[in-house]
């Protein structure tokens, strides 16, 4: 199995950043410089993202591979930070370590509480066709206008498109392979937790949130009225605060 690329930056208590399936560990760039004084920073890249490869035909599932690479690192106990598909790794990491689990913080995650709809599954055959068609390019401009909400700067938007295209052409490149899940327990997830939506991102993340503060046992929401689906390259020092509150509150 290859090591994660990654990088872990700063001391103090250890936070992880799983980033978004649209993008890479650069999109927490701006909440890394606010939080590494005083936390120790890790932020992967998931397999296919970044700079961490995709091998053809290759079976894992990328929960397993973030608790490796924390048990690489020895880190014992750890705080949780997961956008949109990595909010979902993070809820897979958090079931299986819930006992090493200090706290967790879900950014427009996607989890298995409501149905896809319309909206969603739209989408997701406008981009299938574009991918299957060749047009990465098309497929990635779909991302960025349906991810990124308008307050976005112009070098956000570049940047997710950046990395938005980087995954595309990896994947691609890696043909069929068998991504693999761990459990998720919401019930038994016991930290506390922040839940945080941005009420200009599709309904389906929308409610998605909301479901997911009913179903965890200590959660608060929190709606941002201005945010798409990635507030982190958004307003990205709003999030940093945000994120930075979140992990520092009692629990």
């Amino acid at each position: 199995m290859p090591t994660l690329h990654h990088r872990d930056e700063g001391s103090g208590p250890v936070v992880v950043l799983l980033h978004a399936g649209v993008a890479d560990l650069r999109m927490w760039d701006t909440q890394v410089a606010e939080l590494v004084p005083g936390h120790r920073v890790v932020r992967p890249d998931l397999r296919g993202y970044g700079h961490t490869p995709l091998e053809p035909g290759a079976s894992y599932a990328d929960a397993r591979d973030v608790l490796d690479l924390l048990d690489d690192l020895g880190v014992e106990r750890f705080a949780l930070v997961g956008a949109s598909y990595g909010g979902w790794v993070a809820l897979q990491v958090a079931t299986a370590a819930a006992d090493r689990l200090e706290r967790l913080v879900l950014l427009d995650a996607l989890a298995e509480v409501v149905a896809p709809d319309e909206e969603l599954r739209s989408f997701w055959r406008e981009e299938g066709e574009l991918v299957e068609a060749g047009d990465l390019d098309a497929a990635t401009d779909l991302n960025v206008a349906t991810f990124l909400g308008p307050d976005a700067p112009d070098d956000s938007r570049d940047l997710l498109w950046r990395m938005q295209r980087g995954v595309l052409g990896l994947q691609q490149a890696a043909g069929e392979t068998e991504p693999g899940e761990l459990p998720v327990d919401l019930d038994a997830l016991t930290a506390p937790a922040t839940v945080v939506v941005g009420l200009r991102d599709l309904a389906f993340f929308v409610a998605t949130g909301r479901g997911l503060v009913e179903r965890l046992p200590h959660a608060e929401l929190v709606e941002l009225p201005w945010a798409g689906h990635l507030p982190s390259l958004e307003r990205p020092l709003e999030t940093a605060h945000l994120v930075r509150a979140a992990l520092e509150q009692a629990g």
